[in-house]
Formats: structure tokens, sequence, C-alpha cells
């Protein structure tokens, strides 16, 4: 009855009188608790007949990280089906790139969420097209395109069958609170306290410069996601605890995979009290300290090697070279951003004599080389990696990457939340220890949110100046 943004993502709320589901937020008046319903996951509230509240916009709660063993595969399925960039992979492809059969992908499934993949899938579209309805100017048949649809006809049909309403009836409804900056402006809500500044600092000191760039208050870059390209621009609209995404016309049709990539890059489905309750003291240094993600996983790791034991402004210059060097030009309207960061199997094509030219010793670019080499022929795989440790483990066979880099690795690209680089010597320095093994010893009060600890450690070393100290 709170209306607590707390829980604002973690269940959905139907009311049986109306037929409607809504956040725990929702401002229309309480129902009574014999009318209410609850559910885990919108998808399964509307697998129940119900749809979605026109006040509160389910579509635009947060959503969790799971953290337990049997939620990982759940956890990296939803990852997979919101970034897969074709919408019509079918539900045994899907199963088949976790190595599991088609019916105990669905049983997983089935048992965690309480639906089908297949009705999940069409749960996370309608939403997406619901938010894209209601506050772009898209054509209706864009927003079926943006939303993974193939068919305007199936999304028609799909819309009204669960939404009781056609899609151009609800955008005729939502034209008069219409209020869009472009084609495609929309927004990504998320669970305050939320620190943009810290993230937006993270990024600038790390950009691949040419490809990105974070100044203003906003955070920039060219996009890459299948055969599309393009670029983005987010800024925080902490008045409304979301961020304000804008996207060039060519990213439509994988708008899907972005808005996950997004989510993702700036962390937003973390539950701040929840890691506050467990890191105490250390959250209170700075509320709402997220963890930077990936867009893009290659990039990060690609930047954790660049980063080996050099500081964090000569990485970034090397970083720099690359992408002028190997990436591959873009035109956009932001004068900064000139270049697409190059994919693995682009820098696997390069041979390491020509790494060696931007800055790199013969070790790096051996290093470097061979990370690339692994992801391009797929013996890596950032979307779909269930167990943490299994894919730390891999990234340690590739020779020159040790445990820290794997595990800053696993912390920003898979989306660790318990990792902790102990050997780090910036987490050392600031917990005043001289052994990684009693960092390690120190970290582990602060489980299962020991990645929300290391980062809470190294903002703490700011502003003091030992480039060595910070990740890279």
């Amino acid at each position: 009855s709170a209306r607590d943004r707390r829980f604002d993502g973690v269940f959905f709320v139907g009311v049986k009188t109306t037929k409607v589901y809504c956040r725990p937020i929702c401002p229309s008046r309480r129902p009574q608790m014999q009318h209410c319903e609850f559910f885990r996951l919108a998808a399964a509230a509307e697998v129940a007949g119900y749809r979605p509240c026109l006040r509160c916009r389910p579509e635009l709660a947060p959503g969790n990280a799971p953290i337990d063993t049997e939620q990982r595969l759940v956890g990296a399925a939803l990852r997979y089906l919101d970034r897969m960039e074709e919408a019509d992979q079918s539900i045994p492809e899907l199963a088949q790139a976790f190595n599991f059969s088609d019916r105990h992908f669905r049983r997983v499934i089935t048992r965690q969420l309480g639906v089908s993949p297949i009705q999940l899938m069409q749960t996370r579209r309608l939403l997406l097209a619901k938010q894209l309805l209601t506050d772009t100017n898209l054509s209706v048949n864009d927003v079926a395109l943006a939303s993974g649809f193939r068919s305007l006809r199936r999304f028609n049909g799909l819309f009204k069958e669960r939404y009781r309403i056609a899609p151009t009836k609800l955008r005729n409804g939502a034209k008069k609170n219409l209020i869009a900056l472009s084609d495609c402006t929309f927004h990504l809500s998320y669970r305050p306290p939320f620190c943009w500044d810290g993230l937006l600092r993270y990024f600038q000191r790390r950009c691949y410069r040419g490809a990105e760039i974070a100044a203003d208050q906003k955070y920039c870059r060219t996009v890459r996601i299948g055969n599309r390209t393009g670029w983005l621009a987010v800024e925080n609209d902490a008045e409304n605890n979301s961020l304000k995404a804008e996207v060039s016309p060519e990213l439509l049709q994988v708008l899907l995979p972005l808005v996950s990539r997004l989510r993702r890059l700036f962390d937003l489905d973390a539950a701040p009290d929840r890691i506050a309750a467990v890191l105490g003291p250390l959250a209170a240094e700075n509320p709402g300290v997220r963890v930077p993600g990936a867009f893009d996983g290659f990039e990060v790791a690609m930047r954790a090697v660049l980063g080996q034991q050099i500081s964090v402004p000569a990485a970034t210059t090397i970083a720099a070279r690359i992408v002028e060097r190997f990436g591959e030009p873009v035109d956009t309207p932001i004068p900064e951003l000139k270049f697409i960061v190059p994919t693995a199997a682009e820098i696997a094509a390069v041979p390491i004599n020509e790494l060696r030219k931007v800055g790199l010793t013969e070790t790096r670019a051996a290093t470097l080389h061979g990370l690339a080499s692994t992801v391009a022929r797929g013996r890596i795989h950032f979307l779909n990696a269930v167990s943490w440790e299994d894919a730390i483990r891999e990234l340690t066979e590739i020779p020159g990457i040790g445990p820290w880099t794997a595990g800053y690795i696993a912390m920003r690209v898979l989306g660790w939340p318990d990792a902790f680089p102990h050997q780090d010597l910036g987490l050392q320095k600031a917990l005043c220890v001289r052994k990684a093994t009693e960092a390690l010893a120190l970290s582990e009060k602060w489980r299962p949110w020991r990645a929300y600890a290391a980062m809470q450690l190294w903002h703490s070393l700011e502003n003091q100046t030992v480039n060595q100290s910070a990740p890279p």
C-alpha cells in the first residue's frame, strides 16, 4: 500500500474485478486484497488473462538480476532472448544455444517463470510495442518491426487478443499526451537511488574515443547489431527515475536487443536497497552505485586486455588507436563519433605485428589476438553463459588472461554480481591490506553483491592520483 519503489518490477498485481495488472507503485486507488492476484512476471499476468494498466504502464518497470544457481539459466535465457538479433529464432534453436534439449529448456523456463518461452517472448515484444505506441511518433508498422514482429497482421492480432484494444486505438488515445523528441526516443526505468554521475565518470575515463563519448551529462556511442549500424544518446531523467534514450532510425528493427544492451550497460535492473542492506556503511559512500555493464561483450573484454599492467589513460589512448585504425567508419550527427568499435572477427583477422603498431607489446598483442580468435570461433559465448565459474575457466585458458582479467570480464560482461577481483591493487589499497588473500577474506561479508562493493571501493580512490589502482 506504500507504493514502495523497491518492489517495482519485483512483482505485479492483477485486479480480478477489472482484469488489469499493475506495478506496485500504481497511483490508482488500491483494490481490496481479496480482489488481488500476484505475479512474478508481466508475462504470467498476461497469460492469466490480465491486460496492462494504462496508468502505471508495466512495460516501464525495471527487471530483476538473477543471483542464485537455478536462476542463472533463466537469467541467461532472458538475456539471450532480449539480445538475439533474429526475431524469428525458434525455441529449439534457443535450447540448442544452451546445450539443452527443447523439452528440458521449455520445462525449466516454465517451472521457474510460470510461462512458456513463447509466451515470454510474446509479452516482452508486446510491452515494448505498447511503450513505443505511447511514447513515440513511429507508425504502427514501424512499431511492429521495432518490437520484433515480422508480420503486421500477426502483431495487430496478438496485441488486440492480449490487451483488448487495437494498436491504432491505443495510439490515438495516447496522442494527446505524446511529447516525443524524435521518432525513437524512449525511457528505461530504474530503482532509485541511481548514481548516474558515477557511471558517467567511469565511462568517460574508459571510452573508445571515436566510437564513444561521455560528456555534458550524456553518454553517446555508435552501434552495430547484426547488419545494422547507427548511433544512440542517453541522459538521466532523475525526476522520473529513468534514462531517456534516443536512437537513430537505422536501429529501429533491432530495438529489442538494443534496449536489453542499454539496460545491462547501465545496470538498470539492480536492487539498490537489497545491495545496501548487505554492504552496510560501504554503500552509504555513493548511494545507488551501479556496476558498469557491457553494450558489447567483446568490447569490454578487449578493453580489459588493453588495460593490463598500464595506466587507465594509456589504455584509453591505445583503445582510440584501435578504433581509428581498424574500426568501420560511420556517419553520425555527433562530431566525436566517427567509427564503430571493431568486432572480434575483425581483430582476429589483423596480424599480431599490425596490432603492435597501436602501442601494444608483443605479449599483449598476442593475448588480444588470442581472445578475439576464441570469441570469433564461438568458443566463448558472452550471451548464453550460465555458469560464471565455467566462463572464468574458459577465459583463463587463453594465454595472457589471468584470474584478475577474467574476473573483471565476468563482472562487467556476464553481469556476475558477486565477482570480486581481489588481486586488484586498487581494492587492496582501499581495504588497507597488502595481500590479495586478505582482500578476499574481507570481501566475504559482502556476498552475494561483492561486485558492488568493488565499485564502491574503486570510487573511494577516485580522488587519489594512482592510475595503477583503477580498473581498466
